[in-house]
């Protein structure tokens, strides 16, 4: 069974350029390496065991000190959103990444994995849990208007 770490997806993306005080949505594609429910088995000496993995949340540590805790694979952003947070995994950041010693926010998201297991036939399963981490860098910019 392979379990990975989220694959990011983000607003601003990476490579192109947020404001400080809009909504940043995040979220992970939700497929059985990334998100789950993923299942394996394996038998060997006429014994069978089973388990299946799921994400139960998501920690984004968003660069700025900040984290945010998610138990959804977050709203992927459409345009037709505007300025509207994040229904169930967003962010705002309050200063601009140029503020930053390498000019970007490292927006780190880690999955925690809740892997189910049981022996097929017999009284024995159980639990465990897995992290995986993945990594993006964005730039946030401060607008000003002038009269």
């Amino acid at each position: 069974m392979l379990l990975r770490g989220p694959q990011i997806g983000i607003t601003p993306k990476p490579g192109g350029k947020g404001v400080t005080g809009m909504p940043v949505y995040m979220w992970t594609e939700t497929g059985p390496e990334t998100y789950g429910p993923n299942t394996a088995s394996a038998a060997a000496g006429g014994i069978s065991v089973t388990a299946t993995a799921k994400v139960s949340k998501i920690v984004w540590s968003m660069g700025d000190g900040k984290t945010v805790t998610c138990t959804t694979a977050g709203t992927p952003y459409k345009a037709e959103y505007g300025k509207k947070p994040s229904p169930d995994c967003g962010h705002r950041y309050d200063k601009p990444s140029s503020t930053t010693g390498s000019g970007t926010y490292k927006v780190t998201a880690t999955s925690t994995w809740s892997i189910d297991w049981q022996v097929t036939g017999g009284a024995q399963a159980g639990q465990l849990t897995e992290v995986r981490t993945s990594s993006v860098d964005i730039n946030v910019a401060e607008v000003q208007v002038l009269n």
